[in-house]
């Protein structure tokens, strides 16, 4: 048992964090807190800068990047179009068959871009053969599919090529090198138990063909004294990129963030992955590298029935395990499947 399961209040069954994680005690009593500051006015908009770099510090402490490198935005969506408007006229961009639709949406109907689609299990070799961009997902939505991204990190460095990753679905229980790729995007609502409204970006230094596209006066390294003005000079730092930050949101998101953060994405993954491979084991199915686990031929209405809570994705039943898991939502899991599942 993980030390933070404690931190998180147990819904027996929820098997569905992919889809969004749930909140620990201290994420939702922050969330309420502010949302009563809200409605009484005495929500502190510039103290709330704190709450910010706490998340931009534990966001980088968990992808392997420094706090120096973290803009804030609100969605994966957002980043990846900073990208896709960042490119040159003709550059070509290599995207995943598959992939979550975040990921190659920007660059497919950006048409000054020439974009090829290509295979998930391709796109390692298909990046050593050249390109302007590559684009892909760390772990797949669908199916919990694991990229090797150290060999995309070797490809694109050998060959030249600028990297975008989304680990929307890696951060939290995978350690990551976030230095080894330009941008590293996660929609932080999933595994790192934030409210839905907070993006995190790590954007190395070298990456400074990421133009601001979406330029705020949060971008600034003073944003207070840069509300005014066409003037204003933006941070040197990934802070460029920034959009002016959810008030409501952020303390929550910090305290959600430094929570995993404290407890270690190796120490959550070793926890979600062996509850995963318990479960697959229970129900027929081989080993795997992920905590997400996609079942054919089960409908997840019939596993709600029996108390498991899963997401339908791509004709099968996916299902996600995590810190708040243990093996007996293994045991309920694996039960209702072989209930569900026709003779």
């Amino acid at each position: 048992m993980l030390e933070i399961a404690s931190s998180f209040r147990r819904v027996p069954g929820y098997l569905d964090t992919p889809s969004y994680g749930l909140p620990a005690r201290a994420t939702a009593t922050a969330l309420r807190r502010a949302a009563r500051a809200w409605e009484q006015g005495v929500l502190d908009p510039a103290a709330l800068d704190g709450s910010v770099d706490r998340m931009r510090a534990a966001y980088a402490s968990l992808v392997g990047a420094e706090p120096e490198d973290v803009a804030l935005a609100s969605a994966t969506s957002q980043v990846v179009g900073m990208v896709a408007a960042s490119l040159p006229d003709g550059a070509r961009v290599l995207v995943a068959r598959g992939d979550f639709a975040s990921v190659p949406l920007p660059f497919v109907h950006d048409p000054r871009l020439d974009v090829r689609v290509v295979p998930l299990d391709r796109i390692v070799a298909e990046t050593a053969r050249g390109a302007d961009l590559v684009a892909v997902s760390a772990v797949q939505s669908s199916d919990g599919t694991v990229l090797d991204l150290a060999a995309l990190a070797m490809a694109a460095r050998v060959a030249g090529v600028r990297t975008l990753v989304d680990v929307s679905h890696a951060v939290g229980w995978m350690p990551l090198v976030a230095r080894d790729f330009d941008v590293v995007v996660a929609s932080a609502y999933k595994w790192l138990g934030t409210p839905r409204g907070i993006a995190l970006a790590a954007v190395r230094p070298e990456a400074s063909w990421v133009r601001p596209v979406s330029a705020s006066w949060y971008g600034s390294d003073a944003p207070w004294q840069s509300l005014y003005g066409h003037d204003v000079e933006l941070s040197a730092a990934s802070r460029r990129l920034d959009i002016s930050p959810p008030w409501q949101l952020v303390e929550a998101g910090a305290v959600a963030l430094e929570l995993l953060a404290a407890q270690g994405a190796e120490a959550i993954g070793r926890h979600s992955v062996g509850l995963a491979n318990e479960f697959r084991a229970r129900v027929g199915l081989p080993a795997g590298e992920s905590p997400i686990v996609a079942i054919d031929g089960v409908d997840p209405a019939a596993l709600a029935r029996a108390g498991v809570k899963a997401a339908a994705r791509g004709g099968r039943a996916r299902l996600g395990f995590y810190v708040y898991n243990d093996e007996r939502d293994v045991e309920a899991a694996a039960s209702a499947v072989r209930v569900a599942q026709p003779a």
